[in-house]
């Protein structure tokens, strides 16, 4: 939207609860990343496995996202965003029963496959749509609610499993099973939201995204956001092979390397394997079960502060500092175990200390950033690269943390997850434009798309 669309012009009501009814696939993702935190215990004794067969429970659906990024981005410009997030919706509800159901390790990873094709696509999907119905001075707030809902999916999850811990020998059935009602809550909430007005411009059907622009802002407004978006869709290719054009291509490349460093930073070993990490400081399983339901109200309050500071700060002084905590807090951890005093509460507290820095200042930062860096025109294409490279990390990340941890050791493996996020810290500070406050088309215009609307830094 355009910096002419003040506070007082915005109707705040109306594009909040579209950006809601979108964000809530965040919480499907939260929900199916995290349930298996609780469930991994239960389910390494159902299945006997190994280090590496526990590793491949975890990450299955990771693998599966990858596939789902690449099919979403691919369609999306095609049938549109709305649609292709009631087809998700649906996908989440099938496999929360088919991984519930499985009678084997094999039909499981199977089920977690496809649930990881859901959750690929709504990472895709739900940022875009937010992205382009939020008016500039709102959207990062506004983005931000996309990871509020992936952590309040996460935090669900926690309680869940804690809940259900004592429930028998099947209570990881019924922890997955627990997926279809937030899968249910958000078909139904997409069943009243509009297509995106931007999505509806490239379609031709011009009159009805001028409706929505005016709902949202006005009609002095949605003339001048119509004139924007026509221009920015007005020049240029839309397939593959613009992503290599030179402006676009420093886009891409800034989201490939951005995507990559989130997940080697360690964030996910931290949300996925907390109980094991708490049980190797001499933590009971009770404990470390109870401990992920902190951990899931820490991630939830600090992911909360991140909407007064998003669009009060910026994008890159926030990430900057996220990163230098998530590096201190991973090297304190390596002082403890050099030392031998990785034991108790202060590994919880360091843990604690690591995840409210990404809570705070990467989480909702990575996922507002990606779908605004890129050109209106190939946007579903193009944020297809880093959300497909962001999945590829983290699956190969979470496949292998259990093997590093256990037998290359926890001082090299969190020494080199410190690193990465000192180098996520530094890439940052060179190549990361800062978006605050402005429309996607001077967004555009910042990395020299052609035909996109002059705009400063």
């Amino acid at each position: 939207m355009t910096r002419a669309a003040t506070d007082d012009s915005i109707n705040l009501k109306y594009v909040t609860l579209l950006a809601a009814a979108a964000s809530l696939g965040g919480l499907l993702f939260g929900f199916d990343i995290a349930i298996i935190t609780g469930a991994g215990p239960f389910l390494m004794r159902h299945f006997n496995l190994d280090d590496l067969s526990l590793g491949w429970a975890f990450s299955s659906l990771l693998f599966g996202c990858i596939v789902g990024s690449v099919a979403a981005g691919r369609f999306t410009d095609r049938l549109g965003r709305r649609r292709m997030m009631l087809w998700v919706a649906l996908l989440f509800a099938l496999t929360s029963v088919g991984t519930a159901a499985a009678p084997t390790f094999t039909l499981f990873i199977v089920a977690r496959l496809l649930g990881g094709i859901a959750v690929g696509a709504v990472s895709v999907l739900s940022p875009i749509y937010v992205s382009e119905v939020a008016p500039a001075r709102i959207r990062g707030r506004l983005g931000a609610l996309y990871q509020m809902s992936i952590v309040t999916g996460v935090l669900i999850s926690y309680g869940v499993n804690f809940m259900l811990r004592n429930t028998g020998a099947d209570n990881w059935r019924w922890m997955f099973l627990t997926g279809v009602l937030p899968s249910l809550g958000f078909f139904l909430m997409l069943l009243f939201a509009p297509e995106t007005p931007r999505y509806l411009v490239r379609i031709g059907h011009d009159e009805e995204a001028r409706r929505i622009l005016e709902e949202i802002g006005g009609a002095h407004i949605a003339n001048q956001e119509m004139q924007e978006i026509k221009a920015s869709l007005a020049t240029g290719k839309r397939d593959l092979r613009a992503l290599m054009q030179p402006g676009i291509r420093r886009a891409v490349m800034v989201g490939f390397v951005l995507a990559i460093l989130i997940h080697v930073s360690g964030v996910n070993t931290v949300i996925d394997y907390a109980p094991s990490i708490l049980k190797s400081a001499g933590w009971s399983i009770d404990g470390a079960l109870f401990s992920t339901v902190i951990l899931g109200v820490v991630n939830f309050l600090f992911t909360l502060l991140s909407f007064a500071m998003i669009d009060r700060f910026g994008r890159k002084p926030l990430y900057i500092v996220g990163s230098l905590g998530m590096g201190a807090s991973l090297l304190l951890l390596v002082a403890l175990i050099l030392t031998g005093a990785f034991h108790g509460i202060l590994v919880l507290v360091l843990v604690l200390a690591y995840l409210s820095f990404f809570a705070s200042c990467i989480g909702p930062v990575f996922w507002t950033l990606l779908p605004e860096i890129f050109p209106n025109r190939i946007r579903g294409t193009a944020i297809t690269v880093p959300v497909l490279t962001q999945w590829v990390a983290n699956a190969v990340v979470v496949l292998f943390f259990p093997v590093a941890f256990n037998q290359i050791g926890k001082a090299a493996t969190f020494g080199f997850l410190a690193s990465m996020a000192l180098v996520q810290a530094i890439f940052t500070l060179f190549f990361l434009p800062e978006t605050k406050g402005k429309s996607l088309e001077e967004i555009e215009a910042f990395w020299g798309v052609q035909g996109a609307k002059r705009g400063g830094r």
